[in-house]
């Protein structure tokens, strides 16, 4: 039962998003709360995420959703692979960072430092895996992307320790899809 689970997934333009206004992410925000009420039920504490555009923002949004709906002992994490992140980002894209980051229970940074190379995103991919019971990742195995790296490591970490993965697929999305149609047509 995951007390602690690491949220991650696609950034935006993975899987075509190119707005806050995309329909897309309402489904994918449905199918992060409907995994994260059952998470709930088996004692989920703490979501963590690493403030990455995309699928974990939305999951930030999802976690103060269900923290206003009356589950207040849901807490959000926000652990940066690196300080200043968000340096080169868009300003709407720092706006709903920034948001996030005002909202999160904890903020901290595994390198105290800046960007300097990639091997700051595989030790960031090794920590979550390390400090947590378990991750949600809206990932396809059939579709590359970044969340490849993550769902990597953990599946290695799997092989050793007890680790829970939960893969929301783009299947598990057209189902969303249509069971909110169906309601639509009701």
């Amino acid at each position: 039962m995951p007390k602690t689970i690491v949220v991650s997934g696609y950034k935006p333009y993975e899987i075509g998003v190119f707005d806050q206004k995309n329909p897309g992410i309402h489904y994918i925000k449905q199918a992060l709360k409907k995994q994260f009420i059952q998470l709930l039920d088996e004692g989920l504490e703490w979501v963590i995420i690493s403030g990455q555009l995309g699928v974990e923002l939305w999951a930030a949004e999802v976690v103060f959703d269900l923290q206003l709906e009356g589950y207040e002992s849901l807490q959000l994490a926000v652990i940066t692979p690196f300080l200043n992140q968000e340096e080169k980002w868009k300003d709407v894209h720092k706006e709903w960072y920034e948001s996030v980051l005002a909202g999160a229970d904890y903020i901290d940074s595994i390198t105290k430092k800046p960007y300097e190379n990639p091997n700051q995103f595989r030790l960031k991919n090794q920590f979550f895996v390390e400090k947590s019971d378990g991750l949600l990742l809206l990932f396809d195995p059939e579709k590359d992307g970044s969340p490849k790296y993550l769902y990597e490591t953990a599946k290695r970490y799997q092989e050793h320790i007890s680790y829970d993965i939960r893969l929301i697929t783009f299947y598990d999305l057209q189902l969303i899809v249509e069971e909110e149609q169906l309601k639509q047509d009701f």
